[in-house]
């Protein structure tokens, strides 16, 4: 079903040609695991020379994985005469016109955004994703493109990947405040693509050796764009179809609504927010129940949202830190294993404690 995404990964990446033409490099790349044509390269894919940013890197491996670019030749430069000669260009040229495969941001009143309910202005990749997104994910999973499950990949891969490259491009902050963030976080894909330019100490500041990096770059970026295909394609699809059927039965679990139970394992939060509009005007699931696989199950309260460490209603007070007979005192309630100390989750040895244990924290 996912062609050959897996372990092979990008290990046959390799420079085949390295061609210089003054300031316009041309890097005739062999990537060559069997989902990339092996036909002759005849498209040319452009972007602009010197330091590089996360979003062309990625923009210019997407854009090979589509049919009408597959084995394109990556020309960078940013000579306008010999851009106009390309068959695409991303990040350079100001110029969006998808008719022409051109596809820059940075030019004066570009406002453009994925749509769908997305508002983050588009980087170079979010741009190559829109009109090109679709068109990858239904071939990596061999299906029609108007497929409903191509759509949902779609939405959710811009969700939880493309769109960060988009907004630290364009310099959008994650969180609105005024205030220093809590702790430093360098290990996004964008920082790590960024540390992949030539150091300014290096003595080597030639093109072979900035393309070589750049090289690197769309590697490293391409095998997480293809990594994310996969685990949304093998793990968050199926796992969202199993949280929308229990998310529907949970009135029959109890009349609150509030409880829902889950009675094969999978993750729960990401695909339960992707479903929240599901539950409409409905009071939504403050607690879930889960076969945790060690013939125990867990109780977990529902986050604020995927992102959020605080959970809706967690477990009481007088439960928290506690174990076993310790907890079962307590709580009163038999087979308790656990409470985690923040009180987000707690576990027993059966369903039925596990039920009780929900009960009993909702009207804590």
């Amino acid at each position: 079903m996912f062609g050959a995404i897996g372990a092979r990964g990008l290990s046959c990446f390799s420079f085949r040609h390295l061609v210089m033409h003054s300031k316009t490099t041309t890097l005739r790349f062999a990537l060559q695991p069997s989902w990339f044509s092996t036909t002759t390269m005849k498209k040319r894919v452009g972007t602009h020379n010197g330091s590089f940013h996360c979003d062309e890197a990625l923009a210019c491996f997407m854009i090979r994985l589509a049919d009408k670019f597959s084995g394109a030749e990556i020309v960078r430069t940013r000579d306008p005469k010999v851009l106009e000669t390309l068959d695409a260009v991303v990040d350079v040229g100001g110029v969006y016109d998808p008719s022409r495969d051109r596809f820059d941001h940075h030019q004066k009143g570009f406002d453009q955004v994925f749509g769908h309910g997305f508002n983050t202005k588009l980087s170079s990749a979010g741009l190559v994703y829109k009109h090109y997104g679709a068109h990858i994910i239904a071939k990596e999973l061999q299906l029609d493109e108007g497929h409903l499950d191509v759509h949902r990949l779609y939405l959710s891969i811009y969700k939880n990947f493309v769109e960060a490259v988009d907004a630290v491009d364009n310099g959008i902050n994650q969180f609105d405040s005024d205030k220093p963030p809590r702790y430093v976080n360098n290990t996004s894909l964008s920082s790590r693509v960024s540390r992949l330019n030539p150091e300014w100490t290096e003595p080597d500041q030639s093109s072979e050796k900035e393309n070589e990096a750049f090289g690197r770059a769309m590697g490293l970026a391409g095998s997480e764009f293809l990594e994310s295909i996969r685990f949304h394609a093998k793990s968050w699809l199926p796992a969202r179809s199993i949280v929308e059927e229990c998310l529907a039965s949970r009135y029959q679990v109890d009349a609150s609504g509030e409880i829902m139970v889950m009675h094969r394992s999978c993750p729960v939060s990401e695909p339960f927010y992707t479903l929240k509009t599901i539950v409409g005007g409905l009071m939504a699931p403050i607690f879930c129940l889960q076969d945790d696989r060690t013939q125990n199950w867990r109780i977990q309260a529902v986050a604020v949202s995927p992102d959020d460490f605080r959970s809706r209603k967690p477990l009481p007070v007088n439960w928290r830190g506690l174990e076993n007979d310790k907890l079962l005192e307590v709580s009163g309630i038999p087979g308790c294993v656990f409470v985690h100390a923040s009180g987000f989750t707690g576990g027993n040895r059966s369903y039925e404690g596990a039920l009780e244990m929900a009960r009993a924290s909702l009207k804590a």
